[in-house]
């Protein structure tokens, strides 16, 4: 009796591991994926702020940001 209860737990126990390791894999390249997309809008915040700096100059740029600010 109790090895058949052993038996039964062991099964469970296997089958629990199975599931983890799926949720786990889809974790990963759920992770994989936002992590991939936050690096593509960082390089396109960079690129968009290097093509305002080259194109208006970093003065005109800093000035346009306080007038922004202010409203004006």
């Amino acid at each position: 009796m109790s090895t058949m209860i052993k038996s039964k737990i062991q099964a469970k126990i296997r089958a629990n591991e199975g599931t983890q390791a799926g949720v786990d894999s889809i974790s990963k390249g759920s992770l994989i994926a936002m992590s991939s997309v936050a690096a593509l809008v960082g390089l396109w915040a960079v690129a968009c702020f290097v093509g305002a700096s080259i194109s208006t100059g970093p003065v005109a740029m800093i000035k346009g940001w306080f007038s922004a600010l202010a409203g004006m």
